[in-house]
């Protein structure tokens, strides 16, 4: 079934680059357009806690594989039909990949959709996921006839139900909401939702049944992601419901289960307050998460010694946290023979450096991430988002970490997605995928 006019899955208008560009929002729509359809929709464009748990070290025997193929679900494609500087961009996601370009070609806002399509995932409101949607649309996207703008984004999710979609497309102005959202697998559209009264805080949406009813149809909130409300909807007692079922948890799973985080060496020089260690997304208590994992599981904290090693200035024995006995503890180097450093005294590259590597050595039950508890931890692949991937570190450690994250995503439980300027140094590892943006 051809996708009817004003969809808001249309691809954008082919307009000469000195007009200015709509992005279109849609009209009523039927409740069931596309739903269990064949492959003939037109697709948008694309070119492409409290007390933590102990920890423990995961076997590379328990990872979830069918054939030497790894079942984790992951996100291994993200669209950008219209989203901030972005038009009918698609872009490859590798186990370990890295946005490359100048600055203002658009890595952050690349990694800016990937975090807002895991925080929909997770259930956020998008008022919390967009504070500026402004920002999200094209700049020179111009209003409809109601006084409309808005932007799309999408992605794909791999693992044992295949290759699942997901699009979305959201309304700017005059307000914040969703005006539509397409899940789809193996070329069936699994649950499809259009705003059909504008006056109503809700869209309309119809999902795939297969049982007396090929369709069930409800209205869902306009501020919320309709993949990640299916499973408190969906009974899964025919085939049809237990398909969209089993493809929305595979596209939940994949978003929720991302880190984003940006270290910052300026909050990572005094004592932090002793807490469950879960590291924060900026790093700043890395001294009560280095407490932590060095008491708790041997094996990981040797190996960041030896990530530490590869990267600081001067010999390194061991990465080592202390209390002062005021609730309060600090990180610090020991040289040897009775040497110590605190890791306030390490400039902002070694810092970030030792932030990185943390993030990447310990896993998801040592980050302050709010992942499906549901699932467990060998079920899932954790996305680590690390816009300035590179900033302030010297060509043998920003080497170094990409190796660590190879080798880390090599395993298949963590995956990395970073932004760096320039990414001719990355040829040397392999494993990585580079994605080169331009102005």
């Amino acid at each position: 079934m051809a996708v009817p006019p004003g969809s808001p899955f249309l691809p954008p208008s082919r307009t000469a680059r000195s007009r200015p560009e709509s992005v279109p929002l849609p009209r009523a729509a039927g409740p069931d357009e596309g739903i269990a359809s064949r492959a003939r929709e037109t697709p948008p464009e694309a070119a492409g806690g409290f007390g933590a748990p102990p920890l423990t070290a995961a076997p590379r025997s328990s990872l979830p594989s069918a054939g030497g193929q790894d079942l984790r679900p992951r996100l291994t494609e993200l669209r950008l039909s219209a989203f901030a500087g972005h038009r009918g961009s698609s872009f490859p996601l590798g186990p370990c990949t890295l946005f490359a370009g100048p600055s203002g070609s658009g890595k952050t806002t690349a990694l800016r959709a990937y975090e807002a399509l895991a925080r929909l995932g997770g259930g956020a409101g998008l008022y919390d996921v967009f504070p500026d949607p402004e920002s999200c649309v094209p700049e020179r996207a111009r209003p409809d006839a109601q006084g409309r703008r808005g932007f799309r984004i999408g992605c794909t999710a791999d693992g044992p139900e295949g290759p699942v979609r997901l699009d979305v497309a959201v309304q700017a102005e005059p307000e914040l909401r969703v005006v539509g959202e397409r899940l789809s697998a193996d070329g069936v559209v699994l649950l499809e939702t259009a705003l059909r009264d504008p006056g109503r805080p809700v869209v309309h949406a119809a999902w795939h049944t297969a049982g007396s009813a090929p369709v069930t149809r409800a209205p869902l909130p306009d501020d919320r992601l309709g993949t990640a409300l299916l499973p408190l909807r969906v009974a899964g007692r025919t085939d049809g419901q237990r398909r969209v079922l089993a493809a929305a948890e595979q596209m939940v799973v994949a978003l929720r289960s991302v880190f984003a985080c940006d270290p910052r060496a300026d909050r990572m020089r005094e004592p932090v307050p002793n807490g469950p260690g879960l590291l924060l997304p900026g790093c700043d208590n890395l001294a009560d998460v280095v407490w932590r994992t060095r008491a708790e599981c041997g094996r990981r904290h040797a190996r960041f010694v030896t990530a530490a090693r590869a990267g600081c200035a001067g010999p390194v024995l061991d990465v080592l946290a202390e209390s002062d006995g005021r609730g309060t503890v600090r990180a610090l180097l020991d040289r040897g023979a009775g040497s110590r450093t605190e890791l306030g005294r390490l400039g902002d590259g070694e810092l970030r450096y030792l932030a990185l590597a943390l993030v990447l050595l310990t896993g998801p039950g040592v980050l302050d991430a709010d992942p499906p508890g549901e699932v467990p931890d060998a079920m899932r692949a954790l996305t680590v988002l690390a816009d300035g991937f590179d900033r302030s570190l010297d060509p043998r450690q920003r080497s170094e970490l990409l190796r660590l994250a190879a080798r880390m995503s090599e395993q298949g439980h963590i995956r990395c997605v970073g932004a760096v300027s320039d990414a001719s140094w990355a040829a040397e590892v392999p494993g990585v995928t580079v994605v080169h943006l331009d102005r």
